[in-house]
């Protein structure tokens, strides 16, 4: 277990970023968090991270050379193998390599998303809307009954999709409604993620104003 001090650099709307605040939560990590303007990024933020994207892991070693992590995945991947607490990965190769591919369908599943919440025009709201409902319909089918992706324990790909369904906990009620129609396997997942400490703790309390004034500003009336 390392006790190099970490900061995560971070925007407040970032659905990547949670996936990193959601693992270092779960593992009770003490962290710093500092938050970039994408629209004015200062120059220290492009120096260390090369995508000009967050997140980035600061990982500073005592006796050693610090490090920058980028990509959510590499740092979520890096805290499992280097911080205490629950594992969020299963223990057998096969399990963990079930758990890595719907973690990749989450990130198709979380563009899906994020293109319907910001459809210009209802031709293109309707047929994002369709692709995100495959998605929704093609989980039904596999998540296990009760809580969890794969049932009792959280787990790393239940730290990935939590941020998509935050969305939907925000925007108007009977749009939500709609698109959750017919899934209750999924509808119950979204509600047990909803309510996990480390997914309420992974964005500021004035999150869901931020998003509502991000639609707004983009034109969408969600």
């Amino acid at each position: 277990m390392t006790t190099s001090k970490l900061t995560l650099i971070s925007h407040p709307l970032c659905p990547f970023v949670q996936r990193a605040a959601i693992v270092l939560l779960e593992k009770n990590v003490t962290f710093e968090r500092i938050n970039v303007d994408l629209a004015d990024k200062p120059d220290w933020f492009l120096a260390l991270s090369p995508t000009g994207k967050v997140p980035l892991l600061k990982v500073e070693r005592a006796g050693d050379r610090d490090a920058t992590l980028f990509e959510s995945m590499a740092i979520c991947e890096y805290l499992e193998e280097t911080q205490g607490g629950g594992k969020l990965y299963a223990e057998d190769a096969l399990s963990r390599a079930q758990q890595r591919a719907w973690i990749e369908y989450g990130t198709a599943t979380l563009a899906e998303a994020w293109q319907f919440l910001n459809a210009k025009d209802r031709t293109t709201s309707d047929a994002k809307r369709a692709a995100f409902r495959d998605k929704l319909q093609r989980l039904e089918s596999v998540i296990a009954a009760e809580p969890y992706f794969s049932g009792t324990a959280f787990s790393m790909v239940d730290a990935v999709y939590a941020p998509l369904f935050r969305y939907f906990d925000i925007i108007d009620a009977a749009v939500s409604q709609s698109i959750f129609e017919d899934l209750p396997r999924v509808t119950a997942w979204r509600a047990a993620l909803a309510g996990r400490q480390s997914v309420v703790a992974a964005v500021g309390g004035d999150y869901a104003e931020r998003f509502r004034r991000y639609l707004n500003l983009h034109g969408n009336e969600l």
